[in-house]
């Protein structure tokens, strides 16, 4: 089966009481049950609901992956695999990271005994000089955020395999759509579903998928032990969104190519970061492990100045001042005072993230719109 079609289709099956095309929203906290422990796969809706069911089976499918698992938000995602560690592990981190992820890990984590290393991927052989016998997991994002670097997935897996080191990629910027990191050896699969799986910000969402069973078994154990489940209304808004994941990706893909290509003849743009431009330093990783280049891209303006940053994002008509991203409008965000504000100033400017920054979710609307909304706010 095609990926348009697994979209639609996936793992998935009209529902057994009425045939009803669309998972019905199983708004319900608990299952009758005939006698103790005799039920029909479901007794408490932590543990499992017939809704959320669905999607984590959408999810497995558009990732060609195994099992599937959903939670409250892309952060619980990454907390329920940071509990497969114990103190003493260490973890081997992009460098360029979304500030939510690097919270967690530094102000959650690292209490618990577990050390980091935050590490430039764009070679990812650098990978391995981090290494030790300690190490049982590498996080990657790619293209990672803001900074749209992109880090070579299957050099990432060959490392990780040769060392028996789990590797976990943050595939939320380019969405299965675009790339399939476990195609690629990677271990585990991470979305913060928020964004482009539900696509209409409208949910708060995260999703892992896997390939082992073994893997997937230890990590439902920790879902249903934490209990970091979403609920069946935005289980269903997700199921919805990922019907059209691959006609909105197309034209986030069409239009993000176009504003970035405007940004860069731009007379008052320094520069822009879209991994599809020739020049981008792993601009032909990008090209062998995505099927395009996305609508997420970043840049700055002539002389790095904040207060010219702050005007234009300001300025913006149609582009919204927001957090998050991955909806059919188009967002703009200002990465230092917003998504990565809880990384420390010198740690950010070392990796790009400088006052300057301006952070672009290029959405689905018309793309001369969105050009001539750009045109006036920088002029």
């Amino acid at each position: 089966m095609k990926f348009n079609t697994k979209t639609i289709h996936g793992k998935q099956h009209p529902d057994k009481a009425y045939g009803a095309v669309m998972p019905p929203i199983y708004q319900t906290s608990t299952y009758a049950q005939t006698t103790p422990g005799g039920h029909k796969g479901y007794a408490y809706s932590r543990s499992h609901n017939p809704t959320r069911h669905a999607l984590e089976n959408a999810f497995a499918s558009i990732e060609n992956g195994e099992f599937g698992l959903a939670f409250g938000s892309g952060l619980a995602a990454i907390d329920a695999v940071m509990k497969l560690l114990k103190p003493g592990d260490e973890v081997i981190s992009t460098n360029d990271l979304y500030g939510g992820t690097y919270r967690l890990f530094t102000s959650i984590f690292e209490g618990f005994g577990i050390r980091f290393h935050f590490v430039g991927m764009e070679n990812a052989v650098n990978i391995e000089n981090y290494i030790n016998s300690n190490t049982k997991l590498i996080w990657v994002e790619t293209p990672t955020n803001p900074m749209l670097n992109i880090i070579d997935i299957k050099v990432a897996a060959s490392i990780a395999k040769k060392h028996n080191v789990l590797l976990a990629v943050d595939n939320t910027f380019a969405t299965p759509y675009l790339q399939q990191p476990l195609d690629l050896g990677a271990d585990i699969v991470m979305h913060s579903a928020t964004k482009y799986i539900g696509g209409h910000s409208d949910l708060v969402m995260g999703a892992l998928i896997v390939k082992d069973k073994n893997l997937a078994d230890r990590l439902y154990f920790i879902q249903n032990a934490s209990g970091a489940i979403c609920g069946p209304q935005d289980s269903f808004l997700a199921l919805r969104g990922i019907k059209t994941l691959h006609v909105r990706m197309q034209r986030h893909c069409e239009n993000g190519r176009a504003i970035a290509e405007y940004l860069a003849s731009h007379p008052k743009v320094e520069s822009v970061y879209w991994p599809g431009f020739k020049s981008h330093p792993n601009y032909d990783i990008a090209k062998a492990q995505m099927k395009d280049f996305g609508g997420m891209l970043s840049f700055n303006t002539k002389g790095n100045n904040y207060e010219e940053a702050i005007k234009v994002v300001k300025s913006l008509k149609i582009f919204t001042l927001a957090e998050s991203l991955g909806g059919v409008e188009s967002l703009a965000g200002h990465p230092a005072s917003m998504t990565h504000a809880s990384i420390p100033k010198e740690e950010r400017e070392k990796i790009g993230v400088v006052d300057s920054l301006i952070r672009l979710s290029v959405g689905i609307e018309d793309e001369e719109d969105l050009i001539n909304d750009l045109k006036q706010a920088l002029g």
